[in-house]
């Protein structure tokens, strides 16, 4: 009777907590005019958890993540990350390793991995543009991972007109000093930029930038520009030929390349032009100036104007130290008054746009400026008014081609220059 009593009550407590719990959530109802009805429920509770019964956690890694700053070495991270020089000669002793661990430039990103005992495991970093790179300690052993990443080229449109400089114009439209100065180099064949701009002139680009994981990389060149100077206006295309070499081209299909630079140094002012008459401004007589002074700081870099030969480099009377270039079929630039010279020895080649020598004043020279010369078969030419045949035109079936890859981007320039002129026209 006892054992059945106390049964009892436990089925009366059971159906006294469950009605509580329903209450409380509004699924029972007692009141005056309701049957009470009790209901015994077996519940069966969870044993307590012990440790034993937890699931296992491994142990995180520690991730560090450092920007190269300017003067950085691998050597000097690792030593301040505590990593010994044992390790780094492990990674820079693996296949490939060695260039781009080496080779770092300010602002790159390393993220190097140590393990819960503080040991370092592993190191990544940009392999290249397209991919990041893992390179894990295991044992005796290094294996490298490669993850490939999305990187994309963007076209871009800007346009302007200048009213103050090619610089200011640039950067109003929006574009950058690396893609402006290639817009430059593009034209530099026809248009000298140092002496030929003027108020009004007006440019339209299509252009690229480079785009990773949402980020912009760098620029990514000229695709197809226009550039009004004076009046005239001038095109280029980006094109690859059928071989697959890649160069930029007018509209009728010639190299925007030609034979020669319009000017051996970058963004100079002219101080002196080519005069039969000139009085020499440390002599003091009348001497005739056979070229075209470019002045600039000294240690300016100085170009090849075209492919050749060096036929001298070195000291000569008046122009200081001096590089003469033979460029064949009777044409030859003399580079004078270099504070030093470039790498290029006597015989060797040169390629057009090459640095050659660096501006200064050595010799006659009243100041820092490269004296540049342009002979014809021994006879001084005006650099600057000199007329060279026009290159030849792409293959007819390389120029059918060419035509229809650069058809919708003239429209797309067309387009552009009418909508941006139009009203200040």
């Amino acid at each position: 009777m006892l054992h059945d009593h106390r049964q009892g009550e436990r089925v009366m407590f059971a159906g006294l907590a469950i009605a509580v719990a329903l209450t409380a959530v509004g699924l029972y109802r007692t009141d005056a005019m309701s049957d009470h009805t009790w209901v015994a429920v077996d519940l069966a509770l969870p044993a307590p958890a012990v440790a034993a019964d937890l699931p296992s956690m491994a142990a995180s890694p520690v991730l560090r993540t450092v920007q190269v700053e300017p003067g950085d070495t691998l050597g000097g991270i690792f030593d301040r990350l505590g990593i010994s020089a044992q390790d780094l000669h492990r990674l820079l002793e693996h296949p490939g390793a060695r260039g781009p661990l080496t080779r770092i430039q300010a602002g790159a990103i390393f993220e190097f991995e140590f393990d819960q005992q503080g040991q370092f495991s592993a190191i990544r970093f940009d392999a290249d543009e397209g991919e990041r790179a893992e390179l894990r300690l295991s044992g005796s052993e290094v294996h490298e991972t490669r993850l490939a990443r999305d990187v994309q080229r963007r076209a871009f449109t800007a346009s302007g007109e200048i009213s103050q400089s090619l610089f200011a114009a640039g950067a109003e439209a929006g574009l950058s000093d690396a893609t402006l100065l290639e817009l430059a180099n593009v034209f530099s064949y026809d248009i000298d930029f140092a002496q030929d701009i003027r108020v009004g002139d007006r440019f339209t680009v299509v252009y690229e930038e480079v785009w990773r994981d949402g980020e912009r990389l760098r620029s990514g060149g000229i695709i197809a520009a226009s550039f009004t100077n004076q009046g005239r206006k001038y095109h280029a295309f980006r094109y690859v030929r059928a071989d697959g070499r890649e160069d930029y081209f007018d509209g009728e299909g010639r190299p925007i390349k030609k034979s020669f630079l319009r000017m051996p140094i970058e963004f100079a002012r002219i101080s002196s032009r080519f005069n039969p008459n000139r009085r020499h401004p440390i002599l003091g007589t009348i001497r005739a100036h056979r070229g075209v002074d470019y002045a600039a700081p000294t240690g300016t870099p100085i170009r090849a104007a075209g492919d050749g030969r060096l036929t001298f480099a070195g000291w000569q009377n008046g122009y200081g130290r001096t590089i003469i270039i033979d460029h064949g079929n009777g044409y030859t630039t003399l580079y004078g008054h270099m504070s030093r010279l470039g790498r290029h020895r006597v015989g060797g080649r040169v390629r057009q746009g090459e640095v050659i020598g660096y501006v200064g004043k050595t010799g006659l020279a009243s100041g820092p400026h490269l004296h540049y010369e342009f002979r014809v078969k021994g006879i001084h030419r005006d650099p600057l008014k000199v007329t060279l045949p026009k290159p030849e035109p792409l293959p007819a079936i390389e120029l059918a081609r060419f035509h229809r890859h650069t058809a919708p981007l003239l429209a797309q320039l067309e387009l552009l220059e009418n909508r941006r002129f139009a009203l200040a026209d």
